[in-house]
């Protein structure tokens, strides 16, 4: 429902902050590719997949403060995730609307899927496995940072000369 509202209401929140596509973009782009980066590591020290007691206290403190953050998401619709969702869907059709929202509920499905299924599922591809699945997905990850990055640089110069040659 996350990535549904941020992706539909992406034109009207750039328009409130004035907030230029090729500026979220860049800034996605970062988000994005840093996850990815982050994920090609290994994420072996990561405070996500290997929280530590200190870690899991703060995550007890936040479930508490859920009611006073006003933007309360869920890890699976994280900065990176809306920034995607958000990119893909304002800069397109409805068609482009729908398709995209539609992948994200079929991410949804298939990420519920494998909650469901996780254990079985690293036990059969095993510790190996996970590492080459985590890290070949971290360098997709990061190369579609990366291209958003390409593309909000790119929207950015050309506002830019539109600007000067006004």
């Amino acid at each position: 429902m996350i990535i549904l509202v941020f992706a539909a209401a992406g034109k009207l929140i750039f328009s409130l902050f004035g907030i230029t596509l090729p500026a979220f973009r860049i800034t996605g782009g970062v988000l994005v590719a840093l996850v990815g980066f982050q994920m090609l590591q290994g994420g072996e020290h990561s405070s996500v997949q290997h929280p530590t007691d200190q870690d899991k206290q703060k995550s007890l403190d936040a479930e508490l403060e859920v009611a006073i953050t006003p933007l309360a998401m869920p890890i699976l619709a994280g900065p990176g995730m809306v920034a995607t969702a958000m990119n893909f869907a304002s800069a397109g059709t409805t068609t482009v609307f729908v398709v995209t929202v539609g992948a994200f509920f079929l991410l949804c499905v298939i990420t519920f899927f494998f909650f469901v299924s996780g254990e079985r599922f690293v036990k059969y591809i095993g510790d190996n496995g996970i590492k080459v699945i985590t890290r070949s997905m971290g360098l997709i990850l990061a190369v579609i940072g990366v291209q958003m990055l390409i593309h909000g640089i790119g929207g950015a110069v050309m506002d830019f000369q539109g600007l000067g040659a006004g």
